[in-house]
């Protein structure tokens, strides 16, 4: 039998211990001194996102268990639901984005050679936010409609992977235009974005600092056409324009033309058209970039299925932060595992099998093995045989 480290344990080696004591003594948390430790909260955190675990009371459950293995996992003492509670609500969830950001580096890197569906030879981007539900019983400080509660989770999305980029979670009501401020901007990298995100003013920025942008028309700011360029009316392209605004706050704000690239969706019989401050790619291929923007909703799908983000285990404002960054977190670090170990499952196959051999002694490279089984089974010359039948 394999005598090395458990699966939970080789996942969670993916978070150096050094670059964790480091994020640790930024945020004032002298780990050594606690009782409950910030590497035990954070690793039984990662373990309730690992193992699918639903409750404060099923984490207790699970490793009060298997005492034994549970010290080898790094948990030096019981973990107790009231522990784990406790720190939910004190511990600041800084140090937890600030974890998870320093892990989408690491991941990104990881990442850079990575083909994407459509080579440009710059990185691709996509922005959206998604809507985290609350118990609006549980947590009335996260009304934002007088009957919903929910916080808003902002996410850039590095298409290579896909890895989250840049993350920020805020009250339901926070307008997407405004997080725009806030996005890091790469020159010659490109940006999709729905028509959410338009505004012109904030849009300049990326003008400014040679970032290119493909964004969704809103039919409501008037413009005129100024040029026209043809097209294959036998692909979904329609039009290739070259347009001015012509409304007053329009023209102070984007005075210059912009490009308009109209499609015609026939799987869904709808006509639409983007806006890009980029001239050289081919029409084509800027319909296509703003195709790839699907790739976040997926992102978004996935992680809502696939990790403890619909039930929290506290209801403070700290709290459920804490459980969203760490399920980022996790999610990185099963990415960061994936790259190292050349494992081509699909995140979610990785997490299934994660999950029922969290306790075992198994080397990753042969958990995730792929086994040919279509070869015929061997001839045995010494097999009996029976006769007389």
């Amino acid at each position: 039998m394999h005598s090395g480290q458990f699966v939970f344990s080789q996942i969670l080696a993916r978070v150096p211990h050094w670059e964790f004591q480091r994020v640790a003594r930024l945020h004032g948390l002298d780990s050594a001194k606690l009782k409950f430790t910030a590497w035990e909260h954070f690793a039984a955190l990662v373990f309730a996102q690992l193992t699918f675990r639903e409750s404060l009371r099923d984490i207790e459950a699970c490793l009060s268990a298997q005492r034994a293995i549970a010290y080898h996992l790094g948990f030096r003492r019981p973990v107790r639901r009231s522990t784990l509670a406790d720190a939910n609500e004190r511990r600041d969830w800084r140090f937890f984005a600030d974890l998870a950001q320093r892990l989408m580096h690491r991941a990104r890197r990881l990442y850079r050679d990575e083909p994407t569906a459509l080579e440009i030879g710059a990185d691709l981007y996509a922005l959206d936010a998604t809507m985290i539900d609350l118990s609006l019983a549980l947590c009335p400080w996260a009304n934002w409609t007088g009957t919903d509660a929910a916080v808003k989770m902002h996410t850039l999305l590095d298409l290579r992977g896909p890895l989250p980029s840049f993350v920020t979670i805020t009250a339901g009501g926070k307008n997407e235009m405004t997080w725009l401020d806030e996005v890091p901007l790469e020159a010659g990298s490109y940006y999709v974005m729905d028509r959410g995100y338009l505004d012109l003013q904030r849009l300049q920025r990326f003008d400014r600092e040679g970032a290119f942008f493909v964004i969704r028309e809103r039919p409501d700011l008037r413009s005129y056409v100024t040029e026209s360029r043809p097209v294959d009316r036998t692909t979904m392209l329609r039009c290739d324009q070259t347009i001015r605004f012509n409304g007053a706050a329009s023209r102070r704000t984007w005075p210059k033309p912009i490009r308009r690239v109209g499609i015609y969706d026939v799987e869904h019989h709808r006509r639409m058209a983007f806006w890009t401050n980029q001239w050289n790619l081919s029409a084509l291929l800027i319909a296509e970039l703003y195709r790839q923007r699907w790739q976040i909703e997926l992102f978004f799908r996935w992680l809502k299925q696939n990790l403890r983000v619909r039930s929290f285990f506290g209801t403070t404002p700290n709290a459920v932060r804490v459980q969203l960054w760490s399920a980022i977190a996790t999610y990185l670090a099963v990415a960061i595992t994936r790259k190292e170990l050349g494992i081509q499952r699909p995140l979610t196959t990785v997490l299934q099998i994660l999950s029922v051999n969290a306790f075992q002694k198994i080397p990753l490279p042969e958990l995730f093995a792929e086994l040919d089984t279509s070869a015929a089974p061997f001839d045995t010359p010494n097999q009996l045989t029976l006769s007389g039948f």
